[in-house]
C-alpha cells in the first residue's frame, strides 16, 4: 500500500501520540497534515491544562463551589443573597496549649490528620466548607447547593465528624504508647450547629474574593461551638426544631452568649436516633 508520513503529537515537549497520514505527494496536503498535527498537540495540551486547573480548583475550594463556578462563572460576581442555611462551626479545644509544646511541623501533621478524617464527613452529607482558619472550619449546608433537609444533614455531619475524630484520637493514643509520637495530649474537636438566615455570596475585592456566609446565624454557630464540651455537638433551637424527627438531646436551657442581647436555647446532640 501507499507509504505514510508520521507527525508526532507532543504535550509539554513530550511525545503523546502520532498522526499517520498517507503520502499524497502534494506539498499542500503535507502542510495541511503538519498544521493538523500542530492543532491536535495544542488541543491535547489544553485538555491537560484544564484537568490540572480543575483538580487544583477543587482542592482549593469546596467541590460544590468549584462545580457551580465551572458551570456558571457569573456566580463569581461580588455580592450575595439571604439564604436560610445551617452553619457548622468546629474548632480544636486545647490547640493553643498543644501548639506551644510541639514543632510547627507537628502542628501541621496534627491538623492535616484531623481534617483528613473530618472533611469527608461534611462533604458526603452535602456540606460546603467555606474556610479553614487555623484550627477551625466553617461549613454551610443549603448553600450554594440547595438541600431540603439541611439541618439534619449538618447534624449528621457533626456527629460523624466527632466519631471520625475519636477514631484519630484512639490511633494517636496507640502510637504514643508505642513511642511513635510525643506523649503530648492532642486537642479535641467541639462543634456548634445553627440554622437561620445568612447573607451568602462572594465577599472581597475585584482582584481577590471568597465564597462565604455572614450574619447572626453563623456567629451563633461559632458561639455554640465555643461552649461545647470537647468531643460533643451543640445545636441551636432552630436546628433542633428542623430535624424533623425526635433526636437524643440534652437541653442546655437558656444561654447568654457573648455579643447577643437575647438568650439562646441550645441542646447537646447525642444521636439522631431519638432518646433511648
Amino acid at each position: 500500500g501507499p507509504g505514510v508520513v508520521v507527525h508526532p503529537l507532543t504535550v509539554k515537549g513530550r511525545l503523546a501520540g502520532a498522526l499517520e497520514v498517507p503520502v499524497s505527494g502534494t506539498p499542500q496536503d503535507e502542510a495541511l497534515a503538519a498544521a493538523l498535527a500542530n492543532h491536535l498537540s495544542i488541543s491535547l495540551e489544553n485538555i491537560r491544562l484544564y484537568r490540572e486547573l480543575e483538580t487544583l480548583f477543587r482542592q482549593y475550594m469546596s467541590p460544590d463551589v468549584a462545580a457551580s463556578l465551572l458551570a456558571d462563572p457569573a456566580q463569581a460576581a461580588l455580592g450575595g443573597s439571604l439564604v436560610e442555611l445551617t452553619a457548622l462551626f468546629a474548632d480544636l479545644k486545647g490547640f493553643t496549649t498543644f501548639s506551644e509544646r510541639v514543632s510547627p511541623g507537628e502542628i501541621v501533621e496534627m491538623l492535616n490528620r484531623y481534617h483528613t478524617a473530618a472533611v469527608p464527613c461534611i462533604l458526603r452529607n452535602g456540606g460546603t466548607i467555606v474556610q479553614f482558619v487555623g484550627d477551625a472550619l466553617l461549613a454551610l449546608f443549603n448553600a450554594p447547593a440547595r438541600q431540603p433537609d439541611h439541618a439534619r444533614a449538618a447534624a449528621r455531619a457533626a456527629l460523624e465528624l466527632q466519631a471520625a475524630a475519636a477514631q484519630v484520637s484512639a490511633e494517636v493514643a496507640k502510637e504514643q504508647a508505642a513511642g511513635l509520637l510525643p506523649p503530648i495530649e492532642w486537642p479535641k474537636f467541639r462543634v456548634g450547629v445553627n440554622t437561620g438566615l445568612a447573607l451568602v455570596g462572594n465577599i472581597g475585592s475585584p482582584e481577590l474574593r471568597g465564597f462565604n456566609a455572614m450574619g447572626d446565624c453563623v456567629n451563633t454557630a461559632a458561639r455554640l461551638q465555643a461552649l461545647a464540651e470537647p468531643g460533643t455537638v451543640v445545636i441551636g433551637a432552630a436546628t433542633y426544631r428542623a430535624l424533623g424527627v425526635p433526636a437524643d438531646v440534652r437541653p442546655l436551657g437558656e444561654l447568654i452568649l457573648k455579643g447577643k442581647s437575647e438568650t439562646v436555647h441550645a441542646y447537646v446532640l447525642n444521636s439522631l436516633e431519638g432518646a433511648r
